[in-house]
């Protein structure tokens, strides 16, 4: 079987690709591999989102964070998630958590 690592880098080829539920398969064999795989965290954040699941893409991106917290761009990355749900949904509750998330990731 292969390590988490080359699972991660195979499912971020397939995103870039445009063959997401290949890569969300790829990527789901990544975290079986290591479920701390931060990095295939936040790829899974960023992909869920673009798919418009945005519950799904909040766990992941919540998950990165935890396992990074000293990685600003994970914050980052994690607001922008929160932005997009909040424009989908119109539900008020992702405005400040997206503003939480920013500031975060800015550094403050």
């Amino acid at each position: 079987m292969s390590d988490a690592h080359t699972l991660f880098s195979e499912g971020r080829q397939l995103m870039n690709a445009g063959q997401h539920e290949d890569a969300l398969q790829k990527l789901g064999a990544a975290l079986e591999a290591d479920p701390n795989h931060a990095l295939t965290h936040l790829t899974l954040c960023r992909l869920l989102s673009q798919l418009n699941q945005h519950d799904k893409a909040i766990e992941h991106g919540e998950r990165a964070c935890q396992l990074e917290p000293g990685e600003q761009i994970n914050f980052t990355v994690l607001s922008v998630t929160y932005q997009k749900a909040l424009a989908a949904t119109g539900d008020m509750r992702y405005m400040e958590l997206a503003e939480r998330a920013r500031d975060r990731g800015m550094g403050t």
